[in-house]
């Protein structure tokens, strides 16, 4: 059974939605404030964070900056954002501070397991035998889940993995912003939705030498990105 933290200060909300989690086969501890959160990560760590972005004590992007910056697992751990608001900018910087998925509220439990299965999904997909994709000094491990240049290692969510295995995988193709999400998500980008653009800075400054003259993730003007074949 898959353990999950769920971090929200609405008690009647953070009820309901674990209950309606817990009847779904998940186990799912609630914290109604960051500092407990917090602490409850780490006694033990969940496979998956699901995290309001507005909190008494704290906010979610530090709560989300915190988990980021700490060593082992928990640098890795999936985090959901819950949105107060459908503002873009709020999407966004939860994007960037290292969030897998948002939802925005009002939401349905039902929308929020969904993404949440996807999620899990992702970080649990393996093959049965190595799958390793190299370009030049990058090397993506389909297995691991790890991407590296050369001998570092590079720091990508589980969903920026799956953004960097989808070009990797139609290396010399160009895709839009709709065809790398629906490939990823299982579903078409909603409409002026940008945070595929959030995604792809996170990778490049993850994967490029020069973040100014990229090299491996091109942007083409108009239609989307494409992954070079050929790379140093």
């Amino acid at each position: 059974m898959h353990q999950l933290l769920l971090i929200e200060d609405d008690a009647r909300l953070g009820q309901m939605v674990a209950e309606y989690l817990r009847g779904n086969g998940y186990g799912v501890a609630h914290c109604l404030d960051g500092a407990t959160g917090l602490a409850q990560l780490r006694e033990a760590l969940p496979d998956l964070l699901v995290l309001d972005l507005m909190l008494p004590d704290t906010d979610g992007l530090a709560i989300c900056r915190e988990v980021r910056a700490t060593p082992g697992p928990a640098a890795k751990l999936p985090i959901v954002m819950l949105t107060a608001k459908g503002d873009p900018m709020d999407r966004i910087i939860g994007l960037e501070m290292g969030a897998d998925d948002y939802m925005p509220k009002p939401f349905e439990p039902r929308e929020l397991l969904a993404r949440i299965r996807a999620v899990l999904r992702r970080g649990n997909d393996a093959g049965g035998e190595a799958n390793v994709l190299r370009f030049g000094s990058l090397l993506i491990d389909k297995d691991s889940r790890c991407v590296k240049v050369g001998d570092v290692l590079c720091d990508l969510t589980s969903y920026q993995f799956d953004l960097l295995l989808v070009m990797a995988e139609r290396a010399g193709r160009v895709l839009s912003r709709e065809q790398i999400m629906e490939a990823v998500r299982g579903r078409e980008l909603e409409a002026f939705d940008r945070s595929i653009d959030v995604h792809m800075g996170r990778i490049r400054t993850a994967i490029e030498a020069d973040l100014k003259d990229p090299k491996r993730i091109l942007t083409v003007r108009g239609v989307g990105y494409v992954f070079a074949k050929h790379q140093d």
